[in-house]
């Protein structure tokens, strides 16, 4: 019989690390997008119109009301948008600083360069990115 332990999945895991050059300017990318990110988080907050806390005094008209509804519901949205990828891009920025930038964190298989290029802060390969949005 032969003795020769082929290596398991956990062991090929960790063994393919983008070179620093690379990731340098990558991770200078994601802090800029970040800073993007949180300040149009920010701009959007200012303009959600139950953010005025005088506004619930107001005796206002049905169509005032339902403009400022609709405005909640727009801002509401675009925040938790906003915050899917902040916490997307931290999640990317973590993994260039451990080490595991390009690996999925699901399987732990190589990230397609490509799917890198498009969406830098992926930290999941397609096939389980596929798998969560079923």
């Amino acid at each position: 019989m032969n003795n020769i332990k082929k290596p398991d999945n956990k062991e090929k895991k960790g063994q393919f690390r983008f070179p620093g050059s690379l990731l340098s300017p990558i991770g200078a990318f994601l802090q800029e997008n970040l800073k993007k990110l949180e300040h149009r988080k920010k701009s959007i907050e200012k303009e959600d119109p139950f953010k005025d806390v005088t506004r619930v005094e107001v005796n206002a008209s049905p169509d005032d009301d339902a403009y400022e509804q609709f405005g909640h519901a727009r801002s509401s949205a675009i925040r938790k948008e906003i915050d899917r990828k902040i916490i997307q891009t931290k999640k990317a920025l973590s993994s260039i600083k451990v080490g595991k930038y390009g690996l999925c964190e699901d399987c732990g298989n190589m990230i397609d360069t490509d799917r890198l290029m498009v969406y830098p802060e992926a930290t999941l390969c397609a096939k389980c990115q596929a798998k969560r949005e079923k």
